[in-house]
């Protein structure tokens, strides 16, 4: 019997896509992205994890701090993970 996962738990076919709220500090645009438009980086403090994507109306490329909950929504949400190590 050859039946796909999807088939046995119909919930997972309607999961609609994760969207994250956001904005440009250069042109102010305000934006929803998806986990695949956003890049999480993990560091050994809280100088070194932040977030970062591409303005979808001017281009830019925008890095922003991350704190606990935001770290918290954008794994839970899917975002690619970067984790930063350390060269002490």
């Amino acid at each position: 019997m050859n039946t796909s996962i999807m088939s046995e738990i119909p919930e997972m076919s309607r999961i609609a896509p994760v969207l994250f709220k956001a904005a440009c500090p250069d042109c102010r645009a305000r934006f929803e992205l998806s986990a695949g438009a956003l890049r999480l980086a993990i560091g050994a403090s809280a100088r070194t994890t932040f977030y970062s994507f591409t303005c979808p109306e001017c281009g830019a490329a925008v890095r922003k701090p991350a704190g606990e909950r935001i770290v918290e929504l954008l794994t839970g949400g899917g975002v690619r993970t970067l984790r930063l190590h350390s060269t002490v």
